[in-house]
């Protein structure tokens, strides 16, 4: 029984604690579950994962070089899962929460201040600026919120278009023109649904494109810059890919994931698993890499993705960073090149979910290397360099978000390198976009919980 604990607490506790705890666990994580050599079992922040099936993995597969080692050699996947279920059980019981977000952070830097500019969102997946007082969200079930003068308005924008929102698909990433002043574009990703569809059916979706702009509060304008052939459509619910970035040339480029069929991201016929670039109209520039060959899809600017969720451009050379999520291992950090093949499924530092192996290759001629990855995989998502004038000392460094390990890191980029990282924010939120605002401030949208918080330097210089 757990030491700390009253006479009390252990009568009225109906988690019984599995043998394989005492056995193998306690020497690390302490016989009250509060951490001996390892991290506590009882804090509320689980380092590599909340969710159940992270915490499955996290004992199965372990993490070396944490010093938490693999038990699937010693425990059966049911003494894993017993594991697992006491360990949440526990914290059920015990009214074990996630710690509250702080006030301030220390970076190596600076001293950040953390501010909740918005709450009251239902599964936020994107965020971005109009001007300095105004930006617009996407809600993943498919409404379209404004902040103001930081306000988040109670009204959502009328008539976006419908969307599949099932599994990871939804209304997803939101992208501002550059020339957003004369223009008025505004650009949105999301799962579309051949008809008829509804939120319950498993009718076939895929990432889709459109442009609109906004007038007193309504969708207007709508024009589709990127509609796959329907029969490329999949009734699967994952891999979506989705976010859009423009380059200084003011061309545009949207991601898809290889949605669930990692053997399409090798095809040039199949839209999913690959990174495209478009004129912001939507016509086909015929200076991409495939441009004018038959039976490809002439938008393909690279391909052998996985599911980039992460899209960037750096600010002085104007190139296209990516980063995309591996399988149980091999995230990946991508500099995107025309016409080149960043390998998936035919190479990954990933094995998967269930621990089979995927491929033995982790490299092949003719296939590009990832610049940097993640072992074990973070579960990367938004990605921007900044480019603000309240951290100087960032400049040009890439603000990389992770969803599974809930952290905001900060890259330094040079000559095409990784040269050091470091965890701006850890435990917050799963992160699922961030961005450098207007204001120089940076912006970060989480869910669990869905907010947006705003970072700025406490002693600005």
């Amino acid at each position: 029984m757990l030491a700390s604990c009253s006479s009390q607490e252990k009568m009225e506790s109906a988690v019984v604690r599995p043998s394989t705890f005492d056995q193998h666990c306690v020497s690390c994580h302490g016989e009250d579950l509060k951490g001996e050599i390892a991290q506590s079992l009882l804090d509320g922040s689980w380092q590599f994962g909340s969710r159940r099936n992270d915490i499955f993995r996290s004992i199965k597969f372990g993490h070396p070089h944490h010093g938490m080692p693999s038990w699937d050699h010693l425990l059966s996947e049911e003494e894993m899962d017993t594991l697992v279920g006491y360990l949440l059980a526990e914290e059920k019981r015990l009214g074990v929460t996630k710690p509250a977000l702080p006030d301030t952070l220390e970076t190596q830097d600076y001293l950040v201040n953390i501010e909740v500019i918005a709450s009251g969102l239902q599964n936020p997946w994107s965020i971005d600026f109009l001007n300095e007082n105004k930006a617009l969200i996407t809600e993943k079930s498919g409404q379209l919120r404004v902040w103001e003068n930081g306000v988040l308005l109670p009204d959502t924008i009328v008539g976006i278009p419908s969307v599949r929102n099932q599994g990871q698909g939804g209304l997803l990433d939101v992208a501002i023109d550059p020339d957003f002043a004369s223009n008025g574009w505004i650009y949105l990703s999301f799962s579309h649904a051949l008809p008829p569809s509804n939120s319950d059916d498993n009718t076939p979706g895929m990432t889709k494109i459109v442009r609109g702009q906004i007038s007193e509060g309504k969708w207007v304008n709508e024009q589709t810059l990127f509609e796959a052939a329907h029969d490329t459509y999949r009734t699967t619910s994952h891999h979506f890919g989705s976010r859009i970035v423009f380059d200084p040339d003011g061309y545009l480029y949207f991601s898809i994931g290889d949605r669930g069929a990692g053997e399409h991201a090798q095809d040039l016929s199949k839209p999913n698993g690959k990174i495209h670039r478009i004129h912001r109209d939507g016509r086909i520039p015929n200076s991409n890499p495939f441009y004018g060959q038959k039976d490809v899809v002439q938008s393909i600017y690279s391909y052998g993705h996985r599911n980039p969720q992460g899209l960037a451009v750096h600010p002085q050379t104007g190139q296209v960073w990516a980063t995309e999520h591996g399988p149980l291992g091999g995230d990946e950090l991508n500099l995107i090149r025309p016409g080149l093949n960043y390998g998936w499924p035919v190479i990954s530092y990933g094995i998967n979910y269930n621990g089979e192996i995927i491929t033995e290759m982790e490299r092949k001629d003719g296939m590009e290397q990832p610049i940097h990855y993640w072992k074990p995989s973070i579960a990367v998502c938004g990605l921007d360099f900044y480019s603000g004038q309240l951290f100087p000392e960032w400049e040009n460094q890439l603000l990389v978000g992770a969803l599974k390990f809930e952290e905001v890191q900060l890259l330094n980029i040079e000559k095409e390198r990784v040269m050091y990282s470091q965890t701006l924010l850890k435990n917050g939120g799963r992160v699922r976009d961030l961005t450098t605002g207007p204001d120089g401030a940076i912006f970060v949208v989480l869910n669990n919980p869905d907010i947006i918080i705003r970072l700025s330097p406490r002693n600005p210089v």
